[in-house]
């Protein structure tokens, strides 16, 4: 998979993520356009795409099919293991239980995700899933990378469908 152009210094954390943030927000307008939730997902490592998805449980009658789960299952099968050690996920709405679980047993390192999720997030929001004492494995987490641009996108979807 490509590699981001123009991407800041390694230094710069938190510029590198609002690349990748970026490039998780054009996915997301791929499901909106597709009549799915607008949320987006791009996993990498070693600053190459290994797998990117979004919202697709509509289109393919699939309740699994979150933009999260399907960066994971590319990256999964583009390294032949589901283990994704040393990758960062960036996704542009905060995590639910079942994606939150997928990224702990997936073993990714680092989260970064735009919008928080007040319903269902489970990083932060409503429940603790990344950070669970008992689980074996911890993700560092950062939220509120483009949240408002992020967070901007999924209301005026809602509102758009409130009509």
């Amino acid at each position: 998979m490509p590699m981001a152009a123009g991407l800041p210094d390694a230094r710069d954390e938190r510029a590198r993520d609002e690349v990748w943030m970026r490039h998780a927000l054009l996915l997301a307008h791929r499901a909106q356009a597709a009549g799915e939730v607008p949320v987006g997902a791009v996993l990498v490592r070693d600053e190459r795409v290994l797998g990117e998805g979004w919202n697709r449980p509509i289109g393919t009658h699939d309740p699994s099919a979150h933009a999260e789960i399907v960066a994971l299952r590319a990256a999964g099968e583009r390294v032949g293991n589901y283990r994704l050690t040393g990758a960062t996920l960036y996704v542009t709405l905060e995590p639910c239980v079942m994606c939150a679980g997928a990224i702990v047993h997936a073993r990714i390192a680092r989260l970064v995700y735009g919008a928080d999720d007040p319903k269902a997030g489970a990083v932060h929001s409503v429940y603790d899933v990344i950070a669970a004492p008992r689980l074996n494995h911890r993700v560092r987490w950062q939220g509120g990378v483009l949240g408002t641009e992020c967070g901007e996108r999924l209301r005026a979807f809602f509102r758009a469908r409130r009509g």
